[in-house]
């Protein structure tokens, strides 16, 4: 199997068309640099005041107060992008990495966003309800609002632990770290933190990890929650890009190798289209004829 996760893993670090941890890497970053810029133009014009950084991180930051959410609904989806502090969105961007690539090997590109999505969502939701039914939890906070992917990475880093808790991470030591045990460490670390500060926060993160695990429960009872996020966006994207779905379906249409050949003469074509299907589904949806022909590629080293 050296050449499937040796081609598996370069795609997914280096990132291709429609990988999702490295889209949702730029939407962060895109999210940080549009609201430092915007915050930098009004320094500029001699008005730095704190009132004005927060005006600006209101358009895109959950506020606690509901009736602030009833004229800002879009920060529901927003928010889980937004950063305003340096350090956070590396901290964020960093984890997210590492969870989202051991998601992403696991599961396949598709799942990704889908669990990235619905924690953010969850943790929002709870936020909002813990801040308006027990006020307490926020009273002492610095802000009165909701920023960064925290939930969404807590989703992503508790569905891959639930997916595979014993993966190894880092083989090299002693065998390797279980995965559990970076989870552990991880969540200790961001709730320990968060519940000393903002107790919705904290609730938040909680919600956004409770999600992660009932996606993958939901998976593995052969119910995709995240199936229509990625045929809608597969929909967009084919109504603006009309000619490249010309092609796939061309390329389809004029396939006409069977699935699998018992031959040394193997095809880099054909290999390059399974492992674009472990990559969009995982590597346990191939068919037991895809298996045995990477098996029998790795034998020749192709």
């Amino acid at each position: 199997m050296a050449v499937r996760e040796q081609n598996r893993r370069k795609k997914i670090l280096l990132g291709e068309d429609r990988n999702a941890l490295t889209w949702l890497i730029i939407l962060n970053g895109l999210f940080f640099v549009s609201v430092y810029f915007i915050e930098q133009m009004y320094a500029a014009t001699g008005d730095n005041s704190l009132a004005t950084k927060l005006s600006i991180e209101g358009w895109v930051a959950l506020p606690a107060e509901g009736y602030r959410f009833l004229t800002h609904p879009w920060t529901l989806l927003t928010y889980m992008f937004a950063h305003n502090n340096f350090w956070y969105i590396i901290s964020s961007v960093l984890w997210l990495w590492c969870f989202g690539y051991i998601l992403q090997d696991l599961a396949g590109n598709n799942k990704l966003f889908p669990v990235y999505l619905y924690g953010g969502v969850a943790g929002g939701i709870v936020f909002l309800v813990t801040a308006n039914l027990i006020p307490s939890m926020h009273a002492n906070a610095a802000t009165h609002s909701l920023m960064g992917a925290g939930a969404s990475v807590m989703a992503v880093a508790i569905a891959a632990t639930a997916l595979a808790p014993g993966f190894r991470i880092l083989p090299m030591l002693n065998g390797g770290i279980p995965l559990w045990v970076i989870t552990s460490v991880f969540a200790a670390i961001d709730l320990g933190t968060l519940g000393r500060t903002n107790g919705a926060v904290a609730a938040a993160h909680i919600g956004g990890g409770l999600t992660g695990f009932l996606f993958i429960l939901q998976l593995r009872r052969g119910n995709d929650m995240g199936a229509w996020i990625i045929n809608l966006g597969n929909w967009i994207n084919n109504l603006f890009n009309p000619e490249k779905k010309y092609k796939q379906e061309k390329l389809f249409y004029n396939a006409k190798r069977k699935p699998f050949e018992k031959t040394h003469n193997f095809s880099q074509q054909k290999l390059d289209e399974i492992l674009d299907k472990i990559n969009e589904h995982g590597y346990h949806h191939l068919t037991e004829e895809e298996k045995e022909f990477l098996k029998q590629a790795s034998k020749e080293n192709l």
